[in-house]
């Protein structure tokens, strides 16, 4: 079984994780600010704990995101700086996946809606579907939380339902959410762990963040259109 060491930085909590067969060791902190500090000493301790070298793993995987400009970024350029050293390829994996990973452990569930909170009154989200291995549904999308509109019945999970209640307080998949459920880098190692095995890695080069916004922040403008609508 590969050994793989995940990072997860694109929202308010950063965390780490080593897969070693069908062990998963994690850590973790919060505060978006310090994503680019915390995260390396995080690593350092899980490979002690493992009494591992970074070379001894298999791949270095990370959350590619869709998430917060800045976080994805981090552990993009943190996973290639890990993986170009150690000599490893990488595996980027979609931030929404990964909660769809953590909301089928959570639940049993095989139809899942991922919503994660974007800001600027808007959702990244996605619809998977678990048979035997996931496949997208409705791709990752950005936009207005009431345009989210998953096709059949799902779980929902994601912080993105708590940021925007107004949006999902009467939707059927909101009643039995798990808002609190978020990217986590156990359930990126779990997902690259399928992706080493079949080939789809990517050089350090060429491992690339997935973004879904062109923009960080609203103008002032538009800040007041949104404020008089």
């Amino acid at each position: 079984m590969p050994i793989i060491l995940a990072i997860e930085t694109s929202t308010e909590l950063a965390s780490a994780a080593l897969l070693r067969g069908d062990q998963v060791i994690a850590g973790e902190a919060s505060g978006v600010q310090t994503h680019s500090q915390t995260i390396l000493p995080i690593v350092q301790r899980l490979l002690a704990q493992a009494g591992i070298a970074l070379a001894e793993c298999d791949a270095v995987a990370f959350g590619a995101g869709p998430g917060s400009f800045t976080g994805v970024r981090t552990a993009c350029g943190i996973a290639q700086g890990l993986a170009f050293g150690a000599g490893l390829p990488v595996i980027p994996v979609v931030t929404l996946q990964a909660m769809a990973q953590a909301c089928r452990e959570a639940t049993g569930a095989s139809d899942v809606l991922a919503v994660l909170d974007a800001r600027m009154d808007e959702v990244y989200w996605a619809q998977y579907r678990f048979a035997g291995q996931w496949q997208a549904i409705i791709e990752p999308t950005l936009s207005a939380a009431s345009a989210v509109s998953p096709s059949g019945d799902v779980v929902a999970c994601g912080n993105g339902l708590s940021a925007y209640p107004s949006a999902f307080g009467n939707r059927r998949f909101a009643k039995d959410a798990w808002p609190l459920l978020m990217p986590h880098a156990a359930g990126i190692a779990r997902l690259a762990r399928i992706a080493f095995a079949e080939g789809r890695t990517v050089t350090p080069r060429d491992a690339q963040p997935l973004y879904l916004r062109n923009k960080v922040a609203l103008t002032t403008s538009e800040r007041l259109i949104r404020a008089t609508t």
